[in-house]
């Protein structure tokens, strides 16, 4: 998948995976810096009603989305790598969900921001038709990542 297209829905048997890439104009650091700021998340990220705790190795934060905003969702961050790759999930066997955000720095300074929801389990199949579509809020979700790393950089 190109950056700058819209999110995509790759449909697999027990799988379903949502992914969303953009370049921003900022470094690695400077979206990290935007990505890994829980607090601040209400803020700049209009798909998020809430985020509490600390987005840190090991951590667990609790996250109340706008598409679904009557369930807190509680999340384990497990991949912790500054201003690389962090990733977050929750559930188990019966239904998991995965989310991967990986920057990777580009010469001229910018940075390609990629966000992944990996949907799995025994129960994928009956849960699946009952999901909404994650695409728009991925793409907002991107859109406003970008927006704020801007911002806090003065551009």
């Amino acid at each position: 998948m190109a950056l700058g297209e819209p999110a995509a829905v790759l449909d697999g048997q027990r799988y379903l995976e949502y992914r969303v890439g953009r370049n921003i104009k900022a470094s690695p650091e400077a979206v990290w810096a935007v990505l890994t700021d829980g607090p601040a998340y209400p803020e700049w990220n209009s798909t998020v009603v809430s985020l509490d705790g600390t987005i840190a190795q090991g951590e667990t934060i609790e996250l109340v989305a706008k598409i679904d905003p009557s369930r807190t969702f509680k999340l384990e961050v497990s991949t912790f790598e500054p201003a690389r790759k962090l990733v977050w999930e929750d559930g188990g066997k019966a239904f998991k969900g995965v989310r991967t955000f990986t920057l990777t720095a580009r010469e001229d300074g910018s940075t390609d921001f990629t966000m992944a929801e990996v949907l799995t389990g025994m129960f994928m199949n009956s849960i699946e038709k009952k999901l909404p579509d994650f695409r728009p809020p991925f793409d907002t979700f991107a859109a406003d990542l970008e927006r704020q790393s801007l911002s806090t950089l003065g551009t």
